[in-house]
């Protein structure tokens, strides 16, 4: 007689964490289901893996890509070439994605009280310092906000027995992609430093920034499923608790960059903020994980300097870049 093999669902899976979170899975004894807006690629491992290209944004989209699934993987986040965290609003895509598709996989479960994993955002308590999960949260932009309304959705249906939700709040997540599109503050820094173009940062740069790699990540994410019963209903802050300024980490991207080209570094530039910078954008950030940490048992694995060498590496001509690596 075969036994049941569990229905995982990757939503977001050619994504920077998803593609990670993916490879995680692919050697595990379940049924995996990987969607993105166009269709993954398979990953190598022993898990019957099916693969979908959906706009989750159209109608009757989510309720098919999650049908039937006994765990839901919610890593969507907006790739058009907009910032997600700037939403303006009368934005009704950043509403649909940051808060629309979550309510609908909710309102799709037919399992009884599968495991929804869902990517937050650290930003989403809208203070600055030391965050360790207990302070109350006081969302300051639109997109936290978003973030925080879906967030309550999910606990929400926890606490009405429909699923078993649990929210890892991310902080800057960096790293490479395997189809190289790459985004976020770091990528953006290694293309200009690339470019031969100055790093401008913002004021005197001194504002401290906790980095996360794109693996860590994932194996946080992957750690909440596997902990599913003991961290579900509330949400759970991960990072590494080393934050650097961001002048430090722009002189780091600088001298990375230098090192695989063999040419000086680029300078840095002070630059006042623009008129989109939010107050939360200049304050200190730094993570306390140790109550994911005693849950779950993760650890972040990839120190920053070995992180920026594989993610410059990455972003090289393709006749010099290496794939992205990921660890199961």
């Amino acid at each position: 007689m075969t036994s049941y093999r569990r229905l995982v669902v990757v939503l977001g899976a050619t994504g920077l964490i998803g593609s990670q979170v993916a490879a995680m899975l692919a050697d595990r004894d379940i049924r995996l289901r990987l969607v993105a807006s166009h269709e993954p690629s398979r990953p190598a491992g022993g898990a019957e893996t099916e693969t979908v290209a959906a706009d989750l944004t159209a109608p009757g989209q989510v309720e098919s890509a999650v049908a039937e699934a006994d765990a839901v993987f919610h890593l969507v986040a907006r790739h058009d070439g907009a910032r997600a965290w700037r939403v303006a609003e009368n934005d009704d895509t950043g509403e649909r994605i940051n808060v629309g598709i979550l309510v609908d996989v909710l309102a799709a479960t037919r399992r009884a009280r599968p495991v929804v994993v869902y990517a937050g955002s650290t930003s989403q308590s809208g203070v600055a310092g030391r965050i360790d999960g207990t302070e109350p949260d006081r969302p300051a932009s639109l997109y936290d906000r978003q973030k925080l309304a879906a967030e309550t959705a999910l606990m929400r249906a926890t606490s009405d027995g429909l699923v078993r939700g649990v929210s890892v709040r991310l902080p800057t997540v960096y790293g490479c992609r395997p189809d190289g599109a790459e985004r976020g503050v770091v990528s953006a820094m290694i293309r200009r430093a690339l470019a031969g173009e100055p790093l401008q940062m913002w004021g005197d740069g001194r504002m401290r920034r906790d980095l996360l790699h794109a693996r860590d990540a994932a194996r946080a994410l992957v750690s909440a499923f596997d902990h599913a019963d003991a961290l579900a209903g509330r949400h759970w802050v991960v990072g590494t608790g080393r934050p650097v300024p961001v002048a430090t980490l722009f002189g780091l991207v600088a001298a990375t960059v230098g090192a695989h080209t063999g040419r000086p570094p680029v300078p840095l530039e002070s630059v006042p903020p623009p008129a989109h910078a939010a107050s939360g954008d200049l304050l200190d950030v730094e993570i306390d994980a140790s109550r994911f940490t005693a849950v779950a048992g993760w650890s972040p694995r990839v120190e920053l300097g070995e992180g920026l060498r594989e993610t410059v590496a990455n972003a090289l001509p393709p006749s010099r870049a290496p794939r992205c690596t990921s660890t199961r």
